[in-house]
């Protein structure tokens, strides 16, 4: 057996080594780190709701059970047992030194405790979505903060080690999470794994524009990379979910801290990013691409499409726990759905969405996450979730299919092409979504309620859809159009019409018949 574990071993290290400049095993790499950094990003939701409830409400419990004694009118005292919690009520004066049980009528009894599983609807329960909306959003702030810092980054020193960077981070955000037990450790973790998710989308996206030049290959790869995402996202809830309720908090996160391991050991290997390689050459600006209107328009159908989902990872939890009275593991499925139909739209529409127009196809998703996000509320049970969530996840995996191909897009047709800053905006605008959405959709579902939430982005979305038509036709800049028109140009970019057809700009002018 160790003869055959040996050759086993040989072959996989030999075919690594012959695939270590393989555009797939590139694309392979950024995919499980997607898989891996959606899972913790999502593998959260349905466990640090319920768990900072319970912690909050056995520390409000605990509390008055540690009295010692209350004074009344100098006679009496009740002293509470820590034992069996029971009361007993002793007696100072002349006329009574007994020592008995109290009456449970008595107006020094501990109020009976609520033995129900569902939270009652307090104000407890309505301060949790404030401070889990925060807690979610730290994430995405602090990546929304270092993302203009690792797009020029990734410009002068390569991909390969911001990449493995992010590695690194996430590794010790997932420890910290499996072993905290307060707040404060949490939101630090939460924080930390801002850093490490900015250096591996940035980096990730921005490889894979580089090696995939073709805009029809590279709408391809881009969408299988957002595959992993969505198994992140479809994978993390339930699985977090079922791990808490049934082994702990503690070993949903140790599983994927083994995970990230094995994700580093084969970036070690392949990515070698000990290599400082550089682009040859110099990018455009962030602030000027960020002047960009077209490169605007498709970072805000990003973001108000993830913003969404995004409100309603932290409010939906406490919303069941309140109208629902729900499972633990319930809490996490309910996602389910929207994470199988994001998955199964970024595949579909990662083809699709070149044939009929991405402008087409993210203004249709962009009124459907609208339009699913408004039925929300109207969900009695759990099962009543089903077909919205499907809608949500369905729909912005049209946008995230479309808009993420177009920004790469747009660089080769109006811009220099190179790709580490254009995919910082891009994932800035994803950040916004998910800082903006739990921190300001928590204060919103306290003050006025889950429903007026779920309609406020809802129409947000839908009126921000007509916007998408200006990305029909951009129009390319001058000076590039000049330089992809040179015959000495070698570069390649393929564009698209509504009615799918292309044409490549190069070597060959011919146009090309309908794919």
């Amino acid at each position: 057996m160790g003869l055959f574990s040996a050759i086993r071993d040989f072959s996989l290290l030999t075919w690594l080594r012959e695939e270590r400049q393989s555009r797939r095993l590139i694309l392979l790499i950024v995919f499980i780190a997607l898989l891996l950094d959606n899972m913790l990003l999502t593998v959260v939701v349905p466990i640090i709701p319920s768990y900072l409830y319970t912690v909050d409400d056995e520390a409000s419990q605990t509390a008055p059970n540690h009295s010692i004694s209350i004074s009344q009118s100098g006679t009496f005292q009740s002293i509470v047992s820590l034992y069996d919690n029971s009361t007993r009520l002793t007696g100072f004066s002349p006329q009574m030194s007994t020592v008995g049980p109290l009456n449970p009528a008595s107006p020094f009894a501990t109020p009976p405790q609520n033995h129900s599983d569902c939270p009652k609807a307090d104000d407890q329960l309505l301060n949790e979505n404030v401070k889990v909306g925060l807690l979610f959003a730290s994430k995405a702030t602090v990546q929304l903060i270092t993302n203009p810092f690792i797009g020029p980054l990734t410009n002068r020193i390569g991909y390969q080690i911001p990449m493995f960077a992010g590695f690194c981070i996430m590794f010790v955000s997932t420890l910290m999470f499996a072993f905290s037990s307060s707040y404060t450790l949490m939101f630090l973790a939460r924080s930390l794994q801002g850093v490490g998710s900015s250096c591996s989308s940035v980096a990730g996206m921005g490889m894979l524009a580089s090696v995939y030049t073709d805009d029809e290959e590279r709408g391809k790869a881009i969408g299988i990379a957002l595959g992993g995402l969505a198994m992140g996202v479809l994978v993390g809830p339930p699985f977090g979910s079922v791990m808490y309720e049934f082994v702990g908090k503690t070993a949903p996160f140790l599983i994927l801290a083994v995970l990230a391991v094995l994700d580093g050991a084969l970036q070690l290997f392949v990515l070698q990013p000990s290599k400082v390689e550089p682009e040859s050459q110099k990018g455009t600006s962030l602030i000027t691409l960020m002047k960009d209107p077209y490169i605007l328009i498709a970072a805000g159908s990003i973001c108000f499409a993830n913003m969404a989902i995004a409100m309603l990872e932290p409010a939906l939890p406490i919303w069941m726990m309140e109208t629902m009275c729900p499972r633990k593991w319930q809490l996490g499925v309910a996602f389910v759905p929207a994470s199988i139909s994001y998955l199964i739209g970024t595949n579909i529409f990662a083809v699709l969405a070149n044939k009929m127009g991405r402008w087409l196809c993210s203004l249709i998703g962009m009124l459907l996450v609208g339009i699913s996000i408004l039925c929300v509320p109207f969900a009695k049970d759990i099962y009543g979730l089903i077909v919205p969530n499907f809608g949500i996840g369905f729909a912005i995996g049209m946008v995230d299919s479309s808009m993420m191909p177009i920004m790469g897009y747009l660089v080769d047709l109006r811009h220099v092409s190179v790709y580490g800053s254009v995919y910082a905006i891009a994932d800035v605008a994803f950040c916004m979504g998910f800082a903006l959405g739990p921190s300001v959709g928590g204060v919103i579902a306290k003050n006025i309620g889950f429903p007026w939430l779920m309609t406020i982005i809802g129409v947000v979305d839908i009126l921000f859809a007509p916007l998408c038509y200006f990305l029909r036709n951009p129009p390319a800049n001058e000076e590039k159009m000049a330089i992809l028109m040179d015959s000495n140009c070698s570069m390649r970019t393929r564009s698209y019409s509504t009615q799918g057809s292309s044409y490549q700009m190069g070597d060959d002018l011919d146009p090309e018949s309908p794919e």
